[in-house]
């Protein structure tokens, strides 16, 4: 039994769900057993590996959340704008979302629940790590910078902020569109404006 668990496993990219689990003839009783004997670690409710050390957090976060969008400093460091690794996941999704979903102890998520139109204003994709990420683009990461202020820390806000305002890729016409959409323009204008 626990041989076939292990290939199931394999097959499905380390992460069984419990409908696998069920299709294979394993009820929740059996799980429980597993979880307790260190056979099945349990990711969150109904997702479950043999081991939390074949994943890199990039992975684990890809397969349990494939609709969300890389946002915030975990958006500023994949562009790196800020060059100390976020403690937690910041990710974008949409409101409706289930808050459950989110609930669990590795890795550490901080969810971003957004309007749907508002999800898709500067999403893009990037490889990190060997993943395709969603993610949002410079400008529109440093016009959320700007509407979250007052949730960020001081320091990474200042290393975001300057970091792009140096950067010689950066597209102002954008940064002015998101802003509008995102409603910071009088900040893009006072903050980054006087810079450019």
């Amino acid at each position: 039994m626990l041989q076939t668990l292990k290939e199931q496993i394999n097959l499905h990219d380390g992460i069984l769900k419990r409908e696998h689990l069920k299709a294979l003839g394993i009820d929740y009783r059996r799980v429980l057993d597993f979880v307790e004997t260190k056979d099945l670690v349990r990711i969150r409710n109904g997702y479950y590996t043999d081991t939390l050390d074949r994943f890199q957090e990039e992975s684990l976060i890809h397969a349990l959340f494939p609709d969300a969008v890389l946002c915030m400093e975990s958006a500023l460091f994949v562009h790196g704008y800020i060059k100390e690794r976020p403690f937690a996941w910041n990710l974008a999704v949409d409101k409706n979302t289930s808050k459950s979903r989110f609930v669990l102890d590795y890795p550490k998520v901080i969810p971003y629940y957004t309007e749907e139109q508002s999800l898709l204003i500067g999403q893009t994709e990037i490889q990190y790590e060997g993943i395709d990420f969603k993610i949002y683009d410079k400008e529109r990461v440093i016009c959320d910078c700007l509407k979250y202020e007052a949730k960020m820390d001081r320091a990474i806000y200042r290393e975001a902020l300057l970091s792009y305002i140096n950067d010689e890729n950066k597209n102002i016409a954008n940064l002015m569109a998101y802003a509008r959409e995102r409603k910071v323009v009088k900040k893009v204008q006072n903050i980054i404006g006087v810079w450019l």
